[in-house]
């Protein structure tokens, strides 16, 4: 079964061209939704509800809290992500590896941390990616996967941290 039809099962709703990789979606799937040319990659959490509220308890009882989750069109969320209840990630957003994301993203930006703070925009991104990445056009496709990686392969690596950042 694909990540989107597992999600689907487990009750989320999903539109078209996702690419799901996870299947943490809490304990209320239903309460997400997502929509069309999605990736939602391994170890990302989606959250439906605040479990520290079984904390407080009076004479009418524990207290629950339960909010929607909804993501836009072209969203990429990174690996070991956490979406928290109540979030709304608008069109066009890319998310980075291991952020929490405790405040709704505006449409058309990077961003990532803990906590999330906006990186860029998604424009430039774009534009980046488009000029300068290799394209499906340039693939030998009669290669083996790992020959055809290697071939393309980008032997440059990040710069250094420094100490101011």
């Amino acid at each position: 079964m694909s990540g989107s039809a597992y999600a689907r099962f487990k009750g989320v709703i999903v539109g078209n061209n996702c690419r799901i990789i996870t299947k943490e979606f809490g304990t209320e799937p239903w309460l997400i939704e997502i929509g069309n040319n999605v990736t939602i990659t391994h170890g990302v959490k989606i959250l439906t509800h605040d479990g520290s509220t079984w904390l407080f308890n009076d004479e009418k009882g524990r207290r629950f809290l339960y909010k929607k989750v909804k993501i836009g069109n072209n969203v990429f969320i990174g690996v070991n992500s956490v979406i928290m209840p109540g979030v709304i990630i608008e069109d066009k957003v890319v998310i980075a590896a291991g952020t929490i994301v405790t405040k709704s993203i505006p449409k058309g930006v990077i961003v990532g941390g803990n906590p999330v703070k906006i990186l860029g925009l998604y424009e430039d991104y774009e534009k980046n990616v488009l000029e300068n990445y290799v394209s499906k056009e340039n693939m030998d496709f009669s290669l083996s996967y790992k020959n055809r990686i290697n071939k393309v392969v980008d032997e440059s690596s990040k710069q250094y941290i420094t100490i101011d950042g």
